[in-house]
């Protein structure tokens, strides 16, 4: 090898860089100018802002509350000093717990998973439940909201589920399961706002609902069982208590009827007694004032009822003799009866 200094490389072609146009130097006013007015201009766009229909703002003036809240609308703020907060507090929010939307609208679909550390609650007799439930809830006070606490909607559901473990821990599982669900979910809602009051969250809680409350899925057959016999058992109460209303009411209206019916009765026998006797007397009266002619009355008068019930009678005097081998006697019976003794 050499003592060279090293290869020697070919020379390539010379670049020749052209000589470009030089912008025009503007003088030092001008460029004051210009950015003053840029200047202006930012400030300008930054001194308006709009507030909508659904919200209100509040300003913070060199990081102190002005002390007003903004109505929806256009409105001007001081550049660089003032800082504007928007709240939404004309919509209704809502939080969820056990499970999750992941699809909200026509065709709404949730998830279960991984939230039964939310969902799995101890009861009062201790038993365990798996409760989902929704708290619904809308912004009051924009400033408290803001301010007053930190990650306020973190503290809102640590809140939200703390009264929730506190009123089922209150209350059996039949309860929680059955016919205690409104209860317990109206308690829930008090205590929780009473809550929000306390810690100055700027939240109004608007509705509670628990969304489902099942049993654990290890224990829910049996669950199921139990629950089968407990609708069997009510089933045949309320048709016992059918049959009762069916039978009651109608012995009863049976028994009223023969009380009336007999009451009637009594009433008929009194009043035709009354009147026979009555009969009786003005008879009585009759026959004192002339006994023959009241007699011959009467016992004509009793002749003409008797007489239609006898069918064909032939009735003789007792001294008429000759007449009788003239009378067909095969078709009826020959009654004789004495005549009246009071006369002819």
């Amino acid at each position: 090898m050499g003592t060279g200094s090293g290869p020697k490389w070919p020379k390539g072609p010379e670049i020749v860089i052209p000589n470009l146009p030089k912008m025009p130097r503007l003088p030092g006013r001008t460029i004051g100018i210009v950015v003053l007015a840029v200047v202006a201009i930012v400030l300008l766009l930054n001194s308006y802002y709009q507030v909508e229909p659904e919200e209100e703002a509040i300003v913070l003036r060199l990081g102190r509350y002005t002390g007003e809240t903004i109505k929806p609308g256009p409105h001007f703020k001081i550049p660089l000093i003032d800082r504007v907060f928007r709240v939404p507090v004309n919509r209704q929010r809502k939080v969820e717990f056990g499970f999750r939307t992941l699809q909200p609208g026509v065709r709404t679909r949730y998830t279960e998973t991984d939230f039964k550390d939310e969902s799995l609650m101890l009861t009062g007799d201790l038993n365990v439940a798996d409760v989902e439930w929704i708290v619904q809830y809308r912004i009051v006070n924009p400033y408290n909201y803001k301010f007053k606490v930190r990650n306020v909607e973190e503290t809102f559901r640590d809140l939200s589920e703390a009264v929730t473990r506190a009123v089922i821990g209150d209350s059996s599982v039949d309860e929680v399961l059955t016919i205690g669900r409104e209860r317990i979910a109206s308690e829930a809602k008090v205590q929780l706002q009473a809550l929000c009051d306390k810690f100055e969250t700027g939240i109004k809680v608007e509705q509670f609902v628990f969304q489902d409350v099942n049993p654990p899925d290890k224990v829910k057959p049996s669950f199921n069982e139990v629950n089968e016999s407990i609708q069997q058992k009510e089933r045949l109460i309320n048709e016992a208590w059918s049959e009762y209303n069916k039978a009651v009411p109608r012995a009863k209206g049976v028994a009223e009827q023969q009380i009336r019916s007999a009451e009637g009765y009594a009433i008929e026998r009194v009043n035709n007694a009354k009147g026979d006797a009555a009969r009786f007397l003005a008879l009585l009266k009759e026959y004192r004032k002339a006994p023959a002619v009241t007699r011959k009355r009467l016992y004509l008068e009793t002749i003409e009822k008797v007489f239609p019930a006898l069918g064909d009678r032939v009735i003789v005097d007792e001294d008429l003799r000759n007449v009788l081998p003239l009378l067909n006697l095969d078709k009826g019976t020959t009654a004789t009866l004495p005549a009246p003794k009071g006369g002819k």
